[in-house]
């Protein structure tokens, strides 16, 4: 039995309290004076013993009459009174990890579980409070549970890629792979541990392993440790080489399986051993570790290879079955596939740096070489979230050169979409992207079809750009300043001093149409037009393309670098007098855009 030893304290309290209370109200008030000394002292006594004795009685009666857990529950009540009114003083109140979890905790709790939090991404302090077995709710379309699968399924090798993951996740993700997947199927698991530095990784993590194997003496697991960091994409490939199975699953560590997670999986790759399969990942929050359903969605992409939910196509939602494997992109990260068919398409790029860029390159090799990429909603895996990854605080300079390296491989003549998402130069850029050579020869081996056929049949929603005629900043000669899309939200771009960063992105499309500030990667988006608004009103707006043109304002211009810059519907220019940007009766200023794409 558990005690709570601060509420046996206050019940104790309460009890000298009541005792304190009785004697005092039991003082007699007989003036001494009338009574000798001796005798007075034996009488007050007496009387105290016998009020005593009676206030006990009365107290046993009333205790009768209540009842003895009604009693104790109102003293309960009482103590449960006091513990609310104790707050604990938030050490940490604009840390992200106690935005709404942590209430209670003592101060030496929370720098503890802070610090855990800043070197994991998640709240490994709540991690080690968990089972290690904890259960999962069903999230699965209700359709999945009334699916059969054969019998005579793949054997299955699970990879489980890692760098600083807390011991905790670590053991929870290989005790729910064990304990969730059929041991007729499982035949190995695969742990890659790209050089981490966590001394619990090393001993304690292979005290666990032992136990797990003399638990599960059929199951072979394998540990593989980089002796330095080598990125993700390496540590996938060095997972891939040392698996046997039939088809290989290659997973992130902060993971938990669902029950019957492999057998959806499974059952895709044994009708078709070229398609790479994903399952549907449910959110576990990386503060309260909660999990969150999410619903199958297409794992997708931006121009900059960012990753990305989307909605399947239109077809699949007319077959009104959530159930229904969907058709994808690309792929999120984790990936099960046919061993043999990945090593024949080139497995993972183990020219990608540190992190970032490799599934999407996945996705685009996969469907241009042969195969296919699908989500499979009846298969949910649990996945966390993390606040910020291992492998360095900024990945951005990891995806650009990724990216790039991507586009110059896989894109043709739509790689420099990826150079405007990043608004980097064309040419001479100074990024390395590594030797590509290997992976070309790769791409024309395989007779891989090319980018535009993989924009038209299988990511139409992805915009080409390819009617994009110049971008940069855009700047007027006469005023030596540049066009700024100004307050955000608001509808008033604004002049402003030359930085030609993010606010002043400038792109000027075939149509005549002119964003400011960004450009969307996907059609279904919209984009925000310069407009003229048609109103005797001289300051020009900035509004979403589709709501300038339903509101009839003039959202083209015509324009020539070095020349002025007029509206086609309004015959008006863009200006800029005594430092304000306005749409007036032409004058004659001068306009240049920093990178020009096709002459115009």
């Amino acid at each position: 039995m558990k005690v709570n030893i601060r509420r046996v304290g206050i019940i104790g309290s309460f009890l000298l309290s009541l005792y304190i209370f009785i004697i005092y109200t039991n003082r007699s008030c007989t003036p001494r004076k009338s009574i000798p000394e001796g005798v007075a002292d034996q009488e007050l006594l007496k009387r105290k013993l016998e009020r005593i004795e009676q206030t006990l009685n009365k107290l046993t009666k009333l205790t009768e009459v209540l009842g003895q857990k009604n009693f104790t529950n109102s003293i309960l009540r009482n103590v449960d009174k006091e513990e609310e009114k104790i707050v604990m003083p938030k050490l940490y109140p604009n840390s992200v990890l106690f935005t709404k979890w942590g209430d209670g905790l003592t101060e030496q709790e929370q720098k503890e579980a802070e610090g855990l939090f800043q070197i994991y991404g998640y709240n490994a302090f709540l991690s080690n409070q968990l089972p290690l077995d904890r259960k999962l709710q069903d999230t699965r379309d209700s359709r999945c549970l009334a699916k059969k699968y054969p019998k005579d399924l793949p054997s299955l090798s699970v990879v489980l890629i890692y760098l600083d993951e807390a011991l905790s996740v670590l053991q929870r993700a290989l005790r729910s792979i064990i304990d969730r997947t059929p041991k007729n199927l499982l035949k190995e698991i695969i742990m890659v541990d790209d050089h981490s530095s966590n001394d619990n990784l090393k001993g304690d993590l292979d005290v666990y392993v032992k136990l797990l194997e003399q638990e599960n003496p059929n199951l072979r697991i394998v540990r593989v440790r980089h002796s330095e960091q080598r990125g993700l994409a390496h540590a996938r490939a060095s997972g891939w080489r040392a698996a046997t199975a039939d088809v290989v699953a290659i997973l992130d560590a902060h993971i938990e399986v669902h029950e019957m997670w492999a057998e959806p999986l499974l059952t895709q790759i044994k009708a078709d051993r070229t398609v790479v399969v994903s399952p549907v990942f449910d959110k576990v929050s990386f503060d309260d570790l909660k999990v969150t359903t999410y619903h199958p969605s297409a794992h997708a992409f931006d121009w900059a290879l960012w990753c990305m939910y989307e909605s399947f196509t239109p077809e699949y939602y007319k077959l009104n079955d959530g159930s229904l494997p969907g058709k994808s992109p690309s792929v999120m990260g984790i990936m099960v596939a046919d061993r043999k068919f990945l090593g024949e398409i080139g497995v993972v790029d183990e020219g990608m740096k540190v992190y970032g860029g490799e599934n999407v390159e996945l996705g685009i090799r996969v469907w241009t070489c042969g195969g296919s990429v699908e989500v499979v909603p009846c298969s949910k895996i649990a996945h966390i979230e993390r606040a910020h990854k291992p492998y360095m605080p900024d990945l951005g300079p990891a995806m650009k050169r990724n990216a790039l390296r991507v586009a110059e491989i896989w894109m043709d003549e739509y790689k420099h979409n990826v150079n405007l998402a990043w608004n980097i130069p064309f040419e001479n850029h100074g990024i390395d992207i590594g030797d590509i050579s290997e992976r070309k020869k790769l791409r024309e081996r395989l007779n891989c079809k090319p980018f535009k056929w993989y924009l038209d049949n299988v990511y139409p929603k992805l915009d080409p750009w390819d009617d994009l005629l110049a971008y940069g900043g855009m700047k007027n000669l006469d005023a030596d300043m540049c066009l700024d899309q100004g307050p955000v939200p608001g509808h008033t771009p604004i002049a402003y001093n030359c930085y030609y960063y993010g606010p002043q992105f400038t792109y000027y499309r075939g149509t005549g149409e002119l964003y400011i500030g960004g450009m969307k990667s996907h059609k279904y988006n919209d984009n925000r037009c310069l407009a003229d608004t048609g109103t005797k009103e001289t300051e020009p707006g900035l509004y979403n393309c589709k709501e300038a043109m339903q509101k009839g304002m003039g959202i083209y211009w015509d324009f020539t670098q070095g020349e002025e810059l007029k509206n086609r519907q309004t015959k008006r220019c863009l200006e800029i007098i005594n430092k304000k940007l306005i749409i007036q009766e032409c004058t004659g200023q001068r306009w240049t855009i920093q990178h020009i794409i096709k002459p115009f």
